[in-house]
């Protein structure tokens, strides 16, 4: 799956014209050959010694995109993980993670929902959690009590602790190298740490507020990071020097992505709207309107086509990423919407609301296909695995749930 979203979002400015095409010629050696040469034009790291691997890839690209998709999930296991509320989740390719008020992280296997292993150390509420996908081979802990830990997925094992904030560790994220770790915090900097060395490698100051979310770009050059002083940073990785501040919103940051390609940038904010930014220069491109509340969370889906909002008012909308008009209004949840996302494949939508509900969205149309109910308090988190056939939701009623 990984490969077959590199390999979605080297297409040239991708079409849903070119998808269908590909959708529908599984068969078409000839086209495959056509495409691939393509986007060797314009990569090229694609050689001739690995143009018949990329070939297959496509070809098997080409099958998933072919595949009807009617799956309904079902709930296939119930966890009663904690004794104080459950907090996020995240997903990796065969297990997924779950923080809490308890002060541990817990991985459990995907596929069977038992539990592996118990992070245990932090002295604190573990409020933040990352793998370091695609790897999936370490996990990162960042805690109210001002550390992060950094540890084995596969023995649990503790690597490193990670002593420098001054406060509360309320975000954190792996670059897609596997190399550093960043870590935002309510002391209004985040820090860059090396993961073989576990040292930090630069603080980013420069915020005038909490910083609440940081994300890398695919290239890991670059860095973001969101704050409660309403901008943005944009900071390089290899000098830790603020390149942009990306000033516009007039209402605290939620969420902030790169898209794949590393070309945009989408926040969402306190002030009911999402904006677009160019990564490389940091200019305004968009507003993107229409939610009557706050927004809570934002993201791109993998080919970059699509932005997705998810808004305190209780619905979530889809914008097209190159024309930025909302293509369709996702409403129906009864209680705000605080995570939203899509499968890998870009066709499905996942959201999480305090209604005590999940639900499974048509990305395209806006269509509710299923309603995930079960939880008796408000779902606050949600994830596809990586093959996108099994969803996670967390939940404050202390149980994570596992649909097939």
């Amino acid at each position: 799956v990984f490969l077959s979203t590199c390999l979605l979002c080297l297409l040239p400015p991708v079409q849903h014209s070119t998808l269908d095409k590909m959708s529908h010629t599984v068969k078409d050696r000839s086209y495959v050959v056509a495409l691939v040469e393509e986007i060797q034009k314009e990569e090229p790291l694609i050689t001739a010694s690995c143009k018949e691997h990329v070939i297959r890839l496509v070809q098997r690209l080409q099958e998933k995109l072919g595949e009807q998709e009617d799956h309904k999930f079902y709930l296939f296991k119930v966890r009663n993980i904690f004794k104080m509320t459950l907090e996020i989740l995240r997903v990796s390719v065969e297990i997924f993670i779950t923080g809490s008020y308890d002060r541990t992280c817990k991985v459990w296997d995907t596929a069977s929902g038992e539990e592996l292993h118990t992070l245990g150390g932090h002295k604190n509420v573990v409020y933040a959690i990352a793998f370091n996908n695609p790897y999936g081979d370490k996990i990162a802990t960042g805690s109210f009590d001002k550390t992060c830990k950094l540890w084995s997925a596969e023995t649990g094992k503790c690597y490193h602790t990670f002593r420098g904030h001054t406060a509360e560790i309320v975000c954190l994220s792996f670059n897609l190298q596997s190399t550093l770790v960043a870590t935002g915090s309510m002391d209004r900097t985040a820090k860059l740490w090396d993961i073989e060395k576990g040292e930090v490698v630069f603080t980013l100051r420069g915020h005038s507020a909490e910083i609440v979310a940081l994300s890398f770009n695919t290239t890991g050059d670059r860095i973001i990071t969101g704050s409660f002083d309403c901008t943005v940073g944009v900071w390089d990785v290899v000098t830790g020097r603020m390149l942009h501040i990306l000033i516009g919103h007039r209402g605290e940051i939620s969420s902030a992505q790169f898209n794949w390609d590393c070309s945009l940038i989408a926040t969402g904010s306190m002030d009911k709207t999402c904006m677009l930014w160019n990564a490389m220069t940091g200019a305004h491109i968009a507003t993107l309107t229409g939610h009557s509340d706050e927004i809570m969370d934002v993201c791109f889906d993998y080919a970059g086509q699509r932005i997705a909002t998810a808004s305190a008012d209780g619905s979530g909308r889809v914008y097209n990423a190159e024309t930025k008009k909302c293509i369709a209004k996702l409403e129906g949840h009864g209680g705000e919407i605080s995570k939203i996302c899509f499968n890998p494949k870009g066709n499905r939508i996942l959201t999480a609301s305090s209604d005590k509900t999940a639900r499974l969205w048509d990305a395209a149309t806006g269509h509710c296909l299923q309603i995930l109910e079960g939880h008796t308090d408000e779902i606050f988190s949600c994830a596809f695995n990586y093959k996108g056939n099994i969803i996670i939701t967390g939940s404050k009623d202390n149980t994570c749930r596992v649909w097939h």
